[in-house]
């Protein structure tokens, strides 16, 4: 039976042509004396709304009739019973027929356009016998899935009699229901008889949950001898008219279900019809969804057994015939209401494309772009996730206005752009949780809804930032942002989060970055700067990059300000300078404010005993202090490394084997230096060019240093030696040889004449 009630059903649903952009119903049928409303609807666009529209009766040849059209034409036959209204801000005209004929019934078409031939779509109108008693014979009309009450009547004698009906078939007629509670099995639990009193005359025979087959003649009986009341009932089943729902590619749109509440507790269903055979639950109350709808199907129970499902990302296929419903295991069965649609997919469509996917890496972002119509810039946009739950849920996680759900707070935010048609909702700090499906809505027009599949893919995030910083109160803040090579042609910016929107910051470009292989001098720094930071400034700060109005990658760096302890700053600072390092700091300090100091006291031990063996005393005491300066240069100087230490060590050795060959000569209380300077031709005398005879290399430090400090004067002839060439010892022999002579003659000047010195 079941088998049977579903082929009865889909026999009605005729295959419909989606090839031509209007569209309206396939089949409409009505009762003599009713009347009927036909919508088509035509594509979106300036000359449809203004183009002439039309209703016509096809011909025998093919020929098409207008009987009425926009242009104010209406035909004798429809005179003051019909009119065509045009709505253009929903693309729609509605043609409105009453005072309905057996002889209305016939092929008709709906259109555009200046003659018949224009766009225009095909409809069948059937006209039944209306309700009302004819020949005897009470009609009843009544809907597939519907409820109708039957009033048969009886004589007072009769009152109190047993009431029945009965179904004819043929010359049969087999009972349906008793007022003894007997009931045929095909009509258990949804026929009964209702006897409201002795004071009336007339029972009531009840049929819940019509179905096809129930349509025929029926005979009402009080008593059952000749003396008995007989009534005739012809019950009329009408096909259920589906409602037209025409939906833009890549739109969406709202099946409003209004099942009674009958099926107020029962599991609800929606079930797409497909190949002429079965109806394929869609989505119901139990869990169920198709494969195809997953992530973009939604439905909401309301009261008293009214829902809504919603379809958004329509595609090409999703065109056809659905019923929704209500039964126990949520699918579709006979017996139970249910209501049909019809559902028409304009591929001539107005809203922009948009990707349907968008992946992204754990740590990275995405940036998701939300058509919306132009015409409500100032509605409410906001961004939902929907879950996996029995009916489906969009759970609300940005807002137009600032609201931002708690656990996403840093990560996401809505840019609007008005006179765009558009907003993008970034989403950072990825993790494999974020993995879903989401929805972009407005509180305006349903049919621009849109979702989008986030994917987390394997992968690093393009952006390289801290996740985490720290900046000091009153003190000035840097955070740099490296972008890759693919980002060069970008606009990079830099933003302070907030619940409302990413306010940009001024930034600064700082060249290529070290830290993408093979990226060259197209990978860039870009860093932003607060000045007198303060306690404000705190929290999420977000570079990225944009192209145009399209937003790209982002990073969120999370900012904490904080206090610097008192004092903290100037201990580390004396930590960090050994005592030692001080002390001899302190010491070339007093030899820099004093050069002399350290000359004198050295001309002090040079004349103390000018005899060769106080010489070779004061060698070895000025070769000791000169050791025990080394010893502290190089305490000084271990930070500097192994290097700088050996070199010590040899240039320490070199000065041992000059204090051999030099001399220092004292005469009563004047010293004298001789410098190269005073040998302009010293290879008379049989010398060299030798920097061992300068006094004054003989007095530089390990490290490179004169303690000395000679003034400007002597500064030429310091650098002098510094340009002779190092000699063997014999020629350093000649050359003292040289120098003693030279000093025998001036000892003897002195001698003469003390004021000529």
């Amino acid at each position: 039976m079941g088998l049977l009630f579903l082929t009865c059903l889909l026999a009605v649903f005729p295959v419909v042509s989606m090839k031509s952009p209007i569209f309206g119903p396939q089949e409409v049928s009505s009762v003599e004396g009713g009347s009927t409303s036909i919508t088509c609807y035509y594509p979106d666009s300036s000359v449809n709304r203004h183009t002439r529209k039309y209703w016509c009766r096809q011909g025998a040849k093919g020929r098409c009739t207008t009987l009425i059209s926009s242009e104010g034409y209406v035909s004798k036959d429809y005179e003051g019973r019909a009119n065509l209204t045009n709505f253009p801000e929903n693309n729609t005209f509605v043609v409105n027929i009453g005072h309905l004929t057996r002889d209305d019934s016939g092929r008709y078409k709906c259109g555009l356009g200046i003659s018949s031939r224009g766009l225009s779509f095909d409809v069948s109108l059937e006209v039944s016998r209306g309700p009302g008693l004819q020949n005897d014979t009470e009609v009843y009309v009544a809907d597939l899935g519907g409820r109708v009450t039957i009033s048969c009547p009886f004589k007072s004698e009769n009152s109190e009699k047993m009431k029945s009906v009965c179904k004819k078939t043929g010359q049969v007629c087999d009972l349906v229901v008793d007022s003894n509670e007997q009931v045929h099995p095909d009509y258990k639990d949804r026929a009964e008889i209702i006897i409201s009193g002795t004071n009336q005359l007339a029972f009531n025979f009840i049929i819940k949950r019509l179905q096809l087959s129930d349509a025929g003649m029926y005979v009402c009986q009080t008593g059952d001898d000749s003396n008995g009341d007989k009534s005739n009932v012809d019950l009329q089943v009408l096909k259920p008219e589906p409602e037209l729902l025409y939906g833009d590619l890549r739109g969406s749109v709202t099946f409003d279900c209004a099942l009674g509440s009958e099926a107020k507790d029962t599991a609800k269903f929606l079930c797409r019809i497909s190949n002429g055979e079965n109806c394929d639950v869609v989505i119901n109350t139990l869990g169920k969804k198709a494969q195809g709808f997953e992530g973009r199907i939604l439905l909401t129970l309301k009261d008293k057994g009214f829902f809504s499902v919603h379809i958004t990302n329509l595609r090409k296929e999703d065109s056809g015939y659905y019923l929704c419903g209500a039964d126990s295991d949520g699918q579709l069965h006979k017996g139970w209401p249910i209501q049909a649609w019809q559902l028409f997919v304009n591929e001539e469509t107005i809203i922009p494309k948009s990707p349907s996917v968008v992946k992204g890496v754990v740590g990275g972002s995405v940036a998701v772009f939300c058509p919306y119509n132009p015409k409500e810039a100032n509605s409410l946009k906001y961004w939902c996730r929907w879950e996996d739950t029995e009916n489906g849920r969009c759970q609300p996680l940005v807002e137009s206005d600032g609201l931002v759900k708690e656990q996403y707070e840093g990560r996401l935010t809505l840019h609007e752009e008005p006179g765009n048609g558009s907003y993008t909702v970034i989403l950072n700090q990825l993790t494999t949780k974020d993995a879903g499906f989401y929805w972009c809505l407005t509180n305006g027009d349903h049919r621009w809804r849109s979702t989008v599949e986030l994917k987390i893919v394997e992968g690093e995030p393009g952006l390289k930032a801290p996740k985490n910083a720290t900046a000091w109160v009153g003190e000035t803040f840097k955070l740099s942002c490296q972008f890759p090579c693919k980002y060069y042609a970008y606009e990079k910016y830099w933003c302070k989060w907030s619940n409302k929107v990413c306010k940009t910051l001024p930034s600064q470009a700082e060249g290529p970055s070290q830290a993408f292989v093979n990226c060259d001098q197209k990978s860039q720094i870009i860093s932003m700067t607060l000045n007198q930071v303060s306690k404000a400034d705190e929290g999420w700060y977000w570079c990225g990059v944009k192209d145009g109005l399209r937003y790209g990658e982002t990073m969120a760096v999370y900012v904490a300000v904080e206090e610097r302890v008192k004092g903290s700053q100037d201990v580390s600072q004396v930590d960090a300078a050994p005592g030692g390092e001080s002390s001899v700091r302190e010491v070339e300090s007093k030899v820099i404010q004093n050069p002399r100091l350290f000359v004198d006291d050295n001309t002090v031990k040079d004349t103390g005993d000018p005899a060769d063996g106080s010489r070779a005393s004061a060698d070895t005491s000025s070769s000791e202090g000169q050791s025990g300066s080394s010893k502290v240069l190089v305490s000084t100087l271990v930070p500097l490394g192994l290097v700088l230490a050996v070199g010590a060590v040899v240039v320490a050795v070199l000065r041992a084997r000059h204090r051999k060959n030099v001399d220092r000569i004292s005469i009563r209380s004047y010293r004298t230096d001789i410098s190269m300077s005073d040998f302009e031709n010293s290879r008379d005398f049989g010398a060299n060019d030798n920097m061992g005879v300068s006094p004054v290399t003989q007095e530089t430090t390990l490290g490179g240093k004169d303690e000395c400090n000679t003034t400007t004067e002597n500064t030429v002839e310091t650098e002098e030696p510094k340009k002779a060439k190092r000699s063997s010892k014999e020629e350093a022999d000649m050359a003292y040889t040289a120098f003693l002579l030279q000093t025998n003659n001036m000892a003897a000047e002195v001698q003469e004449g003390p004021g000529e010195a």
